[in-house]
């Protein structure tokens, strides 16, 4: 690609919900979210397919190598057009844009996340293997993206992600948290939705440093509640429910997700350890989570 057709590439995104494509149910479904979400909140709507054709094939046949990526571009023309015409039947959003890219998808995206609002993936997609339960394009993505990754998942024997519910967010007390919060805080008034937020303190990651240092160990919910209190105050119209428990931050998220509508969490948080830029608790929301995960990095 020129450094001028990049540069235009780039400036698309600027405010926009990104969402990635690849013709499977599970971008269908992210494509319907990210179209509600572009629709209520009046942001313009990108929706990407990265294919990575060159990157995976090389062939001494020159014919054979043009007539292939050819048929490559234009499937993948015809597959965002038909992703454009699913968001326009789901909501109506004046600014929607495609764009084809023949690079590997992770990459793309987490170009692209600098100027961008939000990503939207799917929790699984063509490329996946069977039992995987979220794609290595969503888990790279919402490790690395600078603006906040959404993974659309839904219950077991639902077709679509409810649409009540509260919003759930985990709090840990990380650099991060207070990030996680406002997010949260955002999400629920924007969606009118109750918010509850969880400090589950109980992990095998935390039990030598974190419980000695962290300012929650107890059952208490007054620390939670008045690190919150800011937040109520600028968000009124939000009910919050802080929940303090002893358990695995990981299996009191995934049950919570199972009656919400949407669960917040840093991409890394008090357990995660140096080098990893998806902690523990994130990446086992991406897995198994019944609603959409939306992870925030700093």
């Amino acid at each position: 690609m020129s450094e001028e057709g990049r540069e235009a590439y780039m400036n698309d995104a600027v405010g926009a919900v990104i969402v990635g494509v690849d013709g499977s149910e599970a971008s269908g479904q992210a494509v319907r979210w990210a179209a509600e979400l572009a629709g209520q909140r009046r942001l313009p709507l990108r929706i990407v397919h990265a294919y990575g054709l060159s990157a995976r094939y090389y062939s001494g046949d020159a014919t054979l190598a043009a007539e292939l990526h050819e048929a490559v571009e234009q499937g993948s023309a015809e597959l965002v057009a038909a992703a454009a015409e699913q968001a326009r039947a789901t909501a109506l959003i004046a600014d929607i844009g495609v764009a084809t890219r023949d690079e590997a998808p992770t990459p793309v995206f987490i170009a692209l996340s600098p100027d961008a609002r939000m990503i939207v993936l799917g929790a699984s997609g063509l490329g996946g293997f069977t039992g995987m339960l979220a794609g290595s394009t969503a888990m790279g993505t919402a490790a690395s993206a600078a603006c906040p990754v959404v993974v659309v998942r839904h219950p077991a024997g639902a077709a679509e992600p409810a649409a009540e519910g509260p919003v759930v967010v985990g709090v840990d007390g990380s650099p991060i948290s207070e990030r996680v919060i406002a997010v949260a805080f955002e999400e629920a008034s924007a969606r009118v939705a109750p918010l509850v937020a969880v400090h589950a303190w109980l992990d095998a990651e935390y039990e030598s440093v974190f419980n000695r240092t962290h300012a929650f160990v107890t059952d208490d919910q007054r620390p939670l509640a008045e690190r919150l209190a800011g937040w109520q105050e600028k968000y009124p119209d939000v009910q919050v429910e802080p929940v303090v428990v002893r358990e695995r931050p990981r299996h009191q998220l995934i049950e919570r997700s199972r009656a919400a509508r949407l669960v917040v969490v840093g991409n890394r948080g008090c357990g995660g350890f140096t080098g990893s830029l998806l902690g523990s608790t994130s990446r086992a929301l991406l897995r198994h989570a019944a609603c959409p995960v939306l992870v925030v990095r700093p």
